[in-house]
């Protein structure tokens, strides 16, 4: 994991996007754990309220990026950099050796429309080549900039606000917020939940991801869950873009699972999710408490998976490398300019672009 400040209090400079009432609408895994606080803030049990504080890990970002970010446009949206952390260290170790560092396995750039009805998700294969900004790590260490970088590379050399800066620098969009989940706290989060349902139209097998699955519909445990999320190899064509594609369909399930579990209606599955949520992320310095992440996550609960658009940013395959990917300019330019105007995604942007080959796997 990258430098994280536990319990951090350090306030973050810099304006934000006005905030809304009807709070963030992120349709992630992380993000909508996080929604799970609202009835456990809202219930003034002190002890609970302390105990899920203390679970909070925090990474000022502000304060490490400075002003060198784009403007912060004040039109009621907001943008979120999501990241699955994919470090093998602590109990993670099983998954396989990282060499000491770790990735984002997982990217996602959430935006929440104006008015909190409706949410734009854009996957980032972690395999894109991009032009690395120079940045810094946790500790102040200055990082160089690298021409055809990994886009994951940017978390592994300098965490986080690096990870952050590289993301503006790719979009011109400021996030306004963090949330990083990593692999235990992924599956804990799903076992809680008891299970998200979903229907496979072939078998997966994947040695990798140690996933076994036949066609058909089954409740998936947390194992299993981040077996069917970290799968690549053996759905479509084996790239990382089919690996996105069964993640969009895995979340879009889980956002109709918590709907349908009535999770807001008992207390002590409320509490074990907000428990196992607190301790999986790791978030920006502005949602280092309670309080702060239920004003963040208080519009969760009343948004479906029809309300949520998930695309992959437009990439075509590297013709040097054909195991990478790289932006397309043109497409790229349509998907930021519609989130920074608060507008659609238009069709035409991921029309004709790199395709995994695995949509309708799963669903």
């Amino acid at each position: 994991m990258a430098d994280q400040t536990k319990g951090s209090r350090i306030r973050a400079t810099g304006t934000r996007r006005k905030q809304r009432s009807g709070g963030n609408r992120a349709a992630t895994v992380a993000a909508w754990s996080a929604a799970l606080l609202v009835l456990i803030g809202g219930s003034g049990a002190g002890y609970v309220y302390f105990k899920l504080n203390g679970n909070i890990q925090t990474v000022d970002i502000n304060a490490q990026l400075g002003k060198d970010r784009p403007d912060n446009v004040d039109n009621g949206s907001m943008d979120i950099l999501v990241l699955g952390s994919d470090s093998r260290s602590g109990a993670n170790g099983k998954y396989g050796a990282d060499g000491g560092g770790a990735r984002s396995d997982t990217a996602m750039i959430v935006h929440v429309y104006e008015g909190h009805k409706k949410a734009a998700v854009v996957s980032v294969p972690r395999d894109t080549l991009i032009d690395r900004p120079q940045c810094a790590d946790g500790d102040g260490k200055a990082v160089d900039g690298e021409s055809r970088a990994m886009f994951n590379t940017a978390y592994e050399v300098g965490g986080p606000a690096c990870a952050v800066k590289t993301v503006e620098k790719m979009s011109g969009i400021r996030m306004d917020h963090y949330v990083e989940v990593d692999f235990t706290g992924f599956k804990k989060i799903i076992d809680e939940l008891g299970g998200v349902e979903i229907t496979t139209t072939e078998a997966i097998k994947d040695s990798k991801s140690h996933l076994d699955l036949e066609p058909g519909t089954r409740t998936l445990d947390g194992e299993q869950a981040l077996g069917l999320v970290r799968t690549r190899k053996s759905v479509g064509n084996g790239s990382d873009l089919g690996r996105i594609q069964l993640q969009q369909a895995f979340i879009k399930a889980l956002i109709q699972q918590v709907k349908d579990v009535g999770v807001f209606s008992s207390p002590n599955k409320l509490y074990g999710l907000a428990d196992s949520a607190t301790k999986a992320i790791t978030t920006d310095s502005e949602l280092d408490s309670v309080k702060e992440l239920v004003g963040f996550a208080n519009g969760l609960k009343g948004l479906g998976a029809d309300s949520v658009t998930m695309v992959t940013m437009p990439v075509e395959y590297d013709k040097i490398d054909p195991n990478r990917v790289v932006p397309l300019k043109k497409q790229g330019k349509q998907v930021w300019t519609a989130l920074k105007n608060d507008l659609p995604i238009p069709a035409s942007a991921t029309k004709d672009t790199a395709d995994g080959l695995a949509k309708g796997i799963v669903r």
